[in-house]
C-alpha cells in the first residue's frame, strides 16, 4: 500500500485532551426528515447530521415532495401531511439501510409506486426482514431473491391493515419500517419484539402526538401498540450529538494515556448508551454531568478520563445496545486485561461489511490477538501494551475506520488506513477532531 492510498495516523504520545462536539444523531436525523412526511406544520431543526446517509434520506424526502430549506446552521422541514407525490425516477439511498428500509414503511401506505436502490454494499444487505411484515399489511413489495434484496419495487395502498406482528428479530429499523405503515394504516397496529431495540421513533412520535405506547413484557419481549388517526404535528428540533460517534472518544481517551476529554450535549437514550456502561464494567472513568432533554431525548455532557481497562464477556441484550460500537469496543477490549468475548453480534454480518470478519482482520492487521466466532469474537488483551501498528483497510465500513484509527492512537507505529473516507457516512469531521485532540 503506498502513501498515496491511505491516512497515515501516528500514535497520540501525549495524550488527548479537550472538547469535543460530536455530530447530531444519525437514527434521530434520519427520523426527523422521515416522519416530515408524514406530519403537519414546519421544524426548524438544529443538529441535523450532516453525512453521506443522512443526505440520502433528504434527497430522498425531497423527491417524494418534503419541502427542506437550509436556514444558516439550521434546516426548515414543511411538513406533507401524509400526502407525499410520486417519484419521477427511481429513489437512490446510497450506503443508507435506515434509509430504505423506513422508506419501505413510508412508502407502503402511499397510493403510486417508487422503487428504492442503492449502493453495491446496500444491495447485498438483507431486506426480507422488512418487506415481508409490510407485505402482511397490505402494501405489494418485489425485489430481487423474493423481495430479499435491493433494488424493491414498491406499490403501496391507502387500505393498509392493522394487527399484530411479531418480528422475531430485535430491530429498530423494522420496527420503524412498521410504524410509519402503521400511521397510515385502518386500525390499530401491534408490534412484538422478541427484546428491546432502540426507541427512538417511539419516543420521536409520541412527541408529535401519535397514540403509541412501549410495553416491556416479563418474558423480555417489547409490545408496541399504535393506534392511528392522530395528526402528528412538527415542532422546533435540537438534535442530540450521536452517542455512536461519541463512542470512538470514550475508547480513545480510556486506552491513551494522559487523556482527558468532555463530550457536550451527547444523546443518552438508555437503549443507546450500553456502550457506556460496558466501558464502566470495564474499569473506564466516565462521568455524566448536565442531564437534560432534547426532542424527547435524555442529553447529556460525558467526561471520560484515561484509566486501565479489564475484559467482559458479552451476550443476548447487551449485545443489542451496543450492536453499531462493537467495533471500537474490541478496540478497547484489546488494550484491557484479560480475554474477552462477545457474543450474540451475528447481526454484524450483514453491515456495511461483514463487521465481525473486518474487526478480526482490523485488529490483527494492528498487531491484536484475536479470534472470529461464528457470532462474534475473542479477543486476547494486551494489558495496555501499545498495538505494534500496520496497514489496515477500511473495507469502506465507517465503524472500521474510525475504530482503526482510535486503535492507531494506542499504537507504537500509528497506521496506514486505506480507504479513510469511508467516515464520511456517519461522521465526516472525524479526522479533523482527531487532530485537534493531540495534546
Amino acid at each position: 500500500m503506498s502513501a498515496s492510498d491511505g491516512r497515515w495516523i501516528a500514535p497520540a504520545e501525549e495524550g488527548l485532551r479537550g472538547r469535543v462536539q460530536v455530530p447530531g444523531d444519525k437514527s434521530v436525523s434520519h427520523r426527523v426528515l422521515i416522519f416530515a412526511g408524514l406530519a403537519e406544520g414546519r421544524a426548524r431543526v438544529r443538529g441535523l447530521l450532516d453525512s453521506a446517509d443522512v443526505d440520502s434520506t433528504r434527497r430522498c424526502m425531497e423527491a417524494l415532495g418534503v419541502d427542506i430549506v437550509d436556514e444558516g446552521d439550521a434546516r426548515l422541514i414543511h411538513g406533507a401531511e401524509g400526502r407525499l407525490t410520486e417519484p419521477d425516477d427511481v429513489l437512490d439511498c446510497g450506503n443508507s439501510g435506515t434509509t430504505m428500509r423506513l422508506l419501505c414503511g413510508l412508502l407502503a401506505g402511499q397510493p403510486f409506486h417508487a422503487v428504492l436502490t442503492g449502493d453495491a454494499s446496500l444491495r447485498r444487505r438483507p431486506m426480507r426482514r422488512v418487506t415481508g411484515p409490510l407485505s402482511s399489511l397490505g402494501a405489494r413489495l418485489d425485489g430481487r431473491q423474493g423481495a430479499s434484496l435491493a433494488p424493491l419495487s414498491v406499490r403501496g395502498t391507502r387500505a393498509l391493515t392493522g394487527g399484530e406482528i411479531e418480528t422475531g428479530v430485535a430491530s429498530a429499523q423494522v420496527k420503524s419500517a412498521l410504524l410509519l405503515a402503521g400511521l397510515q394504516g385502518r386500525s390499530p397496529l401491534q408490534i412484538v419484539e422478541p427484546g428491546p431495540s432502540r426507541d427512538h421513533s417511539e419516543r420521536m412520535l409520541a412527541a408529535l402526538g401519535a397514540q403509541i405506547r412501549r410495553l416491556p413484557q416479563d418474558d423480555g419481549s417489547v409490545r408496541v401498540e399504535l393506534v392511528p388517526g392522530r395528526p402528528l404535528k412538527l415542532s422546533d428540533v435540537d438534535v442530540p450529538g450521536d452517542v455512536s460517534s461519541a463512542a470512538f472518544w470514550l475508547v480513545a481517551a480510556s486506552i491513551v494515556p494522559g487523556s482527558d476529554l468532555v463530550l457536550p450535549g451527547v444523546g443518552l437514550n438508555p437503549t443507546r448508551t450500553g456502550l457506556v456502561d460496558v466501558l464502566r464494567a470495564m474499569g473506564a472513568s466516565i462521568d455524566i454531568v448536565d442531564p437534560g432533554l432534547s426532542c424527547g431525548e435524555p442529553v447529556g455532557a460525558i467526561r471520560v478520563r484515561s484509566a486501565p481497562l479489564r475484559a467482559i464477556d458479552l451476550d443476548g441484550p447487551d449485545v443489542v445496545r451496543l450492536i453499531d460500537e462493537i467495533p471500537v469496543l474490541a478496540v478497547a477490549a484489546a488494550m484491557a486485561r484479560g480475554v474477552t468475548t462477545i457474543r450474540g453480534a451475528q447481526e454484524l454480518r450483514h453491515k456495511e461489511s461483514d463487521r465481525i470478519a473486518s474487526t478480526v482482520a482490523m485488529l490483527r492487521q494492528m498487531g491484536a490477538t484475536v479470534d472470529e466466532l461464528p457470532d462474534g469474537l475473542r479477543v486476547h488483551g494486551r494489558a495496555g501494551e501499545p498495538f505494534p501498528g500496520g496497514r489496515v483497510d477500511s473495507h469502506g465500513d465507517h465503524r472500521i475506520a474510525m475504530a482503526a484509527a482510535v486503535a492507531a492512537l494506542a499504537s507504537s507505529r500509528g497506521c496506514r488506513l486505506r480507504d479513510p473516507a469511508a467516515v464520511t457516512i456517519s461522521y465526516p469531521s472525524f479526522f479533523d477532531t482527531l487532530e485537534e485532540l493531540r495534546a
